[in-house]
């Protein structure tokens, strides 16, 4: 399918005609809704190389604006849903692909934060969740998905450089937070491109970097990711605080009673120690040990 076959689309390395185009339909551009168009046509290539997209894969597009990576999608074949919450670009997205792309192109209306997991439950996991992020949600919505428990095969997100750099930290490193161990829980994180400012209009204050998300096969059945969530939160709510002020607050709220110490000896941690310092194995061997005593 070629780009020709969607008739009236902009040129969508051009700011001056993406801004005449909103003027001319009365679009106003919805700060609330961190609203960035990615002009740079070899960066949207880019994007694209990184993934494994062949005829009927299905991929999910959360936020396609006015469709500069949709278009893409849809030339190679996919089987797309795009999830997009503003009506203005709801109504050019049905203009432009969604007679000319059936049945491959499925547009869902509305807040994806509110929509993916019953629209997941409806019609099954994509092979690819995609998005570039708006700023304001990306870590948000990113933590969602891992705390549902649901784990997607690939997902390639564009966010701010600073929250790319969460995701993907290690121990000890300035950047490491509870976000980084729970993306660490399910998936193989890695920065595969970082973009500037310049490559978007209009540009944003900050850099933009893409983290490629690879499954991980040996904990997608873990039991107990529940707990562990707790814990990861429980362990950095303070950060000037040691795991063992923090678990034994958590603890005692919790119903565990005051049982840190043999807690920690068990799981052969210092509890002097930062939760920063912890690695994943670390969290969910604390995770196992709390899961064996059981609420009192």
């Amino acid at each position: 399918m070629e780009s020709g076959t969607f008739l009236g689309l902009p040129n969508y390395d051009s700011p001056a005609e993406l801004k005449a185009l909103l003027e001319t339909l009365g679009f106003a551009m919805q700060k609330k809704f961190g609203q960035n168009f990615l002009i740079d046509k070899k960066t949207r290539e880019a994007l694209v190389s990184f993934l494994d997209i062949r005829e009927g894969t299905r991929v999910w597009e959360v936020g396609p604006g006015l469709g500069a990576m949709t278009v893409l999608f849809l030339e190679k074949r996919a089987s797309l849903t795009a999830f997009e919450i503003d009506k203005g670009f709801i109504s050019l997205l049905k203009k432009f692909f969604l007679e000319n792309a059936k049945p491959d192109f499925i547009l869902v209306e509305g807040d994806v934060q509110k929509n993916w997991f019953p629209h997941l439950k409806a019609h099954g996991k994509p092979d690819i969740f995609f998005g570039n992020l708006p700023y304001n949600i990306a870590s948000e919505f990113i933590s969602s998905t891992i705390e549902a428990g649901v784990i997607f095969d690939t997902m390639l997100f564009t966010v701010q450089k600073e929250a790319a750099e969460r995701i993907t930290a290690s121990p000890n490193q300035k950047n490491y937070t509870a976000f980084s161990v729970l993306c660490s829980f399910f998936y193989d994180c890695k920065i595969v491109k970082t973009i500037p400012a310049s490559a978007f209009w209009p540009q944003p204050n900050v850099e933009s970097a893409t983290v490629l998300f690879k499954a991980k096969k040996d904990f997608a059945e873990y039991k107990n990711y529940k707990l562990f969530i707790k814990i990861v939160k429980a362990l950095f709510s303070s950060r000037r605080k040691n795991i063992k002020n923090n678990l034994g607050a958590w603890m005692k709220s919790n119903g565990y009673g005051d049982n840190t110490d043999p807690v920690l000896q068990k799981a052969g941690l210092d509890g002097n120690l930062r939760a920063e310092s912890l690695t994943l194995y670390d969290f969910l061997r604390l995770s196992d040990i709390m899961s064996s005593l059981g609420q009192k």
